[in-house]
């Protein structure tokens, strides 16, 4: 068997270390005698399970004891329309538009009220992060709405938009668990975990108590309500359990690294290994701007379409997969999630360099 160096943005590359353990107890779980997917989400074995993966992600991440960790369907585009469903009480909210996902959850959020688009930096390409410190929140807003990390564009959020008494929303999909956070900044925290955590099917709502109410939009059915999931501890009707499960390992691998703050170190010096590369490179260059890049997400182009089109075969060759970028930003984009090996982030710098070389 032969592993790849696998660049994908979602679903993404998994530990190893997780994937063999999941592997080895594919057809007898535990003593069980059958595998996570087979069994029960009533079972005292299930029960365990999305417990202890609940635990390790409060642990890791400081959750406050004042909020929720719920473990949802839908993927993160179904919270383009749940959050304005349970949140949108007056019917307004604030959002900064850093690209392709934030439009969507804009475009999402305008069919149950007004949607003020507070910030934007789709001037440039969505190339940076627009300036948050004197940001004008308006006053009838429910709730203020960032992406964390933008993964088409390779953009994040360095420091937060002062939102007051007012709720801040985030997509943290392509970086939560990357470096800490202040949990408790946020009303509410979301990330469909096909990049990041675990394989796609589930994603992962931190949500404070006080949110968590029977005064949603009319109409809002009941599994799109917080209350419902919250109330039944995810287990309200059939969860993505074979997802959870391997979640909750995933919880478990970052702990075993040393959390949180190894974690940010580790992500540090993988980028480091290729914007250094790329802003001495004559060849590839980087399309976001300096001090709004991104550890996870790094999209990066040549001159030429032709010579783009190239790298991305020759990569393959060199087992270097999913490398091409998205449509919108064209070129190539590394994404260096939290599983992503140093000797991948190395290989990918090499074999730039031995691209380069052969291709003046």
């Amino acid at each position: 068997m032969k592993r790849v160096y696998n660049f994908s943005a979602g679903p993404a590359v998994l530990p190893e270390e997780v994937l063999k353990e999941a592997a080895e107890e594919m057809l007898d779980y535990n003593g069980t005698g059958m595998s996570v997917m087979e069994m029960s989400h009533r079972s005292k074995a299930f029960e365990e399970i999305i417990g202890e993966a609940e635990k390790s992600l409060r642990r890791l991440m400081n959750i406050p004891n004042n909020y929720k960790v719920l473990f949802l369907q839908g993927g993160a585009s179904q919270q383009f329309a749940m959050i304005p469903m349970n949140l949108m009480k007056n019917k307004v909210a604030d959002y900064i538009n850093t690209g392709m996902w934030s439009k969507k959850a804009i475009a999402e959020a305008k069919l149950y009220g007004k949607v003020n688009v507070i910030a934007t930096s789709e001037d440039k390409k969505f190339s940076y992060i627009p300036d948050v410190k004197n940001v004008k929140i308006s006053e009838d807003a429910d709730y203020v709405y960032i992406c964390h990390n933008n993964t088409i564009c390779g953009t994040k959020f360095t420091e937060l938009p002062e939102v007051g008494d007012k709720i801040l929303v985030a997509d943290m999909s392509s970086d939560i668990l990357s470096e800490p956070v202040d949990v408790s900044k946020y009303g509410l925290i979301y990330a469909g975990v096909q990049k990041n955590i675990g394989p796609a099917g589930v994603v992962v709502v931190i949500i404070r108590e006080d949110l968590i109410t029977e005064d949603v939009l009319p109409g809002t059915p009941t599994m799109l309500k917080y209350k419902t999931h919250a109330d039944n501890n995810s287990l309200y009707n059939t969860p993505p359990a074979y997802g959870i499960y391997i979640c909750g390992k995933v919880f478990k691998w970052v702990e075993k690294l040393g959390g949180l703050e190894a974690m940010k170190k580790h992500n540090e010096y993988k980028a480091s290994i290729l914007y250094d590369f790329l802003d001495s490179s004559e060849m590839f260059k980087p399309t976001v701007e300096k001090q709004h890049r991104s550890l996870m997400n790094v999209p990066f182009v040549t001159d030429s379409d032709e010579l783009n089109v190239k790298f991305v075969k020759e990569a393959k060759e060199h087992g270097i997969e999913n490398i091409k970028g998205h449509r919108s930003v064209g070129g190539m984009r590394a994404s260096i999630y939290n599983a992503m090996p140093i000797e991948g982030v190395k290989t990918l710098v090499e074999f730039m360099k031995k691209f380069e070389e052969e291709n003046k």
